[in-house]
């Protein structure tokens, strides 16, 4: 079903300069889909883009590029692909793989409800989907039939389910929006309540058999056209989870084989403890009744009548061989003709014939044995070289290349991708291959195992100024730290026995094995430091003295008077040991100026350079004529602002 929108401002819009938006297939509660066509590429993507309500939390933006990067490393034929992540215009989007086909909601709006061999193939899909993502430590959250994208199957029309290809999308999406949901609403739940499991409803936690209970829900309903609560109140039918056993699905549906209600009802215990382990243990269980399934169905086919017994009259002893047909009665109940004896009756004729005869059937048999063998050597000499040579291509070296480009180069020699455990390395970037399994050659069509670096394992040195020392040794070797102790010193802020200081500091960045150098603190000093500031400096310099303390005096301008302690270091009240350096400040006493010489000069020019030397003036007579005389005289040093007096005549 698309929902289409003329007015749709994106539609037409190039984003990222390559993904030209085409039409719009669906709205969903937190993003739209759009059709566009990758134009660098020359390819036809689904684009989602984020919902401007959803964009404008900074927590949900952080953990939905997160998710894409982590759904991008699935490589799986059965989980739509991630290829590019990026903003538009302050919105968050993701191109994927475009998969032309209906949703299962769609498949089941209109047919209601499956045969048990259709809705067994597409779970089958389903799971090797979520096992796919389970291996890889994702979990889904949402799984339900609007995440699940059937497409046309290859060997038929639409109506032919069984051989669909079965695609599973929104995985990062579930996960981006519960975590951001969490965050601001204190933990409500963000599932459709239809499918979700009861520990998600009571805890907020979901792990892989969280899916296996989605999974079970919707082979349910896939089976039965229904899902098991249903209901106008949301949280009423969330709880139905956690208070009620999912049904039977032959309660709705007369019929359907015993193992299929086992499967469904094993998948969908209330105590995740008695599910599968995961989508890969649903599976094998999924697996093994579509087996049993099928040999049922097929024997049904095949028997005269699908639901009769036919029970087989014993045959009586007398009777045995006796009521045979001619084609089916055994050499021994025929009638030997007269005369002949033993094992070479027909033989009979001359000896000349019988030799002739002789050896036409030795030459017939030398010329079977002979093609026999010609037959052998050729099967033979075709099995070895498909197993020495056929079945072997020779596999692309990807080491150093990044993940896209390792797909890529795969793909295009038709060899499929899976990723291990990725792992750090000081030589290959972070997101490139660091290795691969196998190399030299592979089976045409095969996998390649690849492993992805992480970049050098480089991380923050953890704080642990302030901890005793044994904690503090243990959280820097549970990060692979090695701790080397330094001669411990006074503090007199940390108490004795803990550590104060941290050599390289706390928050920079280092590699496993680095040796961090800690200090311990022995607690304050033994000598207390007075306070000598605005005590004169030889007092005070006597009062350290006699502490054992060492004064370390510095001259510096103030107006305070000359030779008053300005200010000391280590403060007053600190810890010292003997021998330690107590800096003090002293006064200099205020800066002077020399009072300039304007003897000879214009009064008023004489007052204006007194002025401006920063000295105030008096003219203790009347302003004119030219200054005879100046108190104090030229030269002495004044501070700024003393007085000088001029007479002037």
């Amino acid at each position: 079903m698309t929902d289409t929108q003329v007015a749709d401002p994106l539609i037409g819009t190039l984003i990222d300069g390559r993904y030209r938006v085409r039409e719009r297939v669906a709205r969903g509660g937190m993003a739209t889909v759009y059709t566009a066509l990758d134009e660098r590429l020359d390819r036809t993507v689904a684009l989602k883009i984020v919902h401007p309500g959803e964009a404008a939390e900074p927590q949900f933006v952080d953990r939905f590029i997160s998710e894409a990067r982590a759904i991008a490393r699935l490589t799986h034929p059965n989980v739509v692909a991630a290829y590019d992540q990026g903003t538009h215009d302050g919105l968050p989007y993701l191109v994927m793989e475009y998969v032309r086909g209906r949703t299962l909601r769609e498949i089941l709006g209109t047919r209601r409800r499956l045969t048990p061999v259709e809705a067994l193939a597409i779970a089958e899909q389903m799971l090797a989907a979520l096992a796919a993502a389970h291996r890889a430590g994702l979990v889904h959250r949402d799984v339900k039939p609007e995440n699940v994208l059937v497409a046309e199957a290859p060997s038929g029309g639409p109506g032919n389910l069984v051989d669909s290809v079965v695609k599973v999308t929104d995985f990062g999406l579930a996960q981006a929006v519960q975590a951001s949901t969490e965050a601001a609403d204190g933990g409500q739940l963000m599932a459709t309540v239809a499918y979700v499991a009861p520990e998600l409803v009571t805890q907020g936690r979901a792990d892989p058999r969280s899916d296996v209970y989605s999974a079970g829900i919707v082979l349910f309903e896939m089976l039965t056209g229904r899902v098991p609560f249903d209901g106008d109140n949301p949280n009423e039918v969330a709880y139905r989870h956690v208070d009620e056993d999912v049904p039977r699905p032959s309660r709705f549906v007369a019929g359907l084989p015993g193992p299929v209600d086992t499967l469904v009802v094993r998948a969908t215990r209330r105590d995740p403890a008695a599910r599968p382990t995961d989508a890969g243990a649903f599976l094998n269980d999924v697996q093994a009744v579509r087996d049993q399934v099928a040999v049922a169905t097929a024997s049904r086919q095949t028997s005269p009548a699908a639901d009769a017994t036919v029970v087989m009259s014993p045959v009586p002893a007398n009777r045995v061989g006796t009521d045979r047909p001619a084609w089916a009665r055994l050499p021994a109940n025929r009638p030997r003709p007269a005369g002949v004896r033993g094992s070479r009756a027909g033989t009979g004729g001359s000896p000349a014939r019988r030799a002739a005869t002789s050896a036409v059937i030795a030459r017939r048999q030398r010329l079977v044995g002979i093609a026999v063998v010609g037959v052998l050597v050729l099967l033979l000499a075709i099995g070895g070289w498909w197993f020495g040579i056929g079945r072997w291509v020779p596999a692309p070296d990807l080491v150093g290349m990044s993940e896209a480009e390792a797909v890529e180069a795969a793909r295009a020699n038709g060899l499929a991708v899976e990723f291990t455990e990725p792992q750090y390395d000081d030589q290959v970037p972070a997101g490139h291959v660091l290795a691969q399994d196998p190399t030299g050659r592979v089976v045409r069509g095969g996998t390649l195992v690849l492993t992805l670096s992480l970049g050098p394992d480089v991380f923050p040195a953890p704080d642990v100024v302030g901890a005793i020392l044994e904690v503090a040794q243990r959280q820097l070797e549970e990060v692979g730290l090695v701790m080397v102790e330094a001669e411990p010193d006074y503090s007199n802020t940390v108490p004795e026995g803990r550590v104060m200081a941290m050599d390289p500091p706390a928050g920079t960045e280092v590699r496993a094995g680095t040796e961090i150098t800690v200090t311990v603190s022995k607690g304050r000093a033994p000598i207390t430091v007075p306070p000598v500031t605005d005590q004169p400096v030889d007092q005070a310099r006597a009062q350290l003295q006699q502490l054992g303390l060492v004064p370390v005096v510095t001259e510096v301008d103030d107006n305070r008077p000359a030779g008053t302690v300005l200010s000391q270091d280590p403060p007053a009240g600190a810890g010292a040991e003997p021998g330690d350096e107590v800096r003090l400040e002293v006064s200099k006493g205020p800066p002077v100026t020399p009072v300039p010489d304007v003897s000879g000069r214009p009064c008023a020019e004489g007052r204006q350079l007194l002025e401006q030397a920063g000295f105030q003036v008096v003219v203790s007579t009347p302003e004119r004529g030219q200054v005879r005389f100046q108190n104090p005289s030229p030269g002495t040093g004044l501070p700024p602002g003393s007085q000088v007096t001029i007479w002037c005549l």
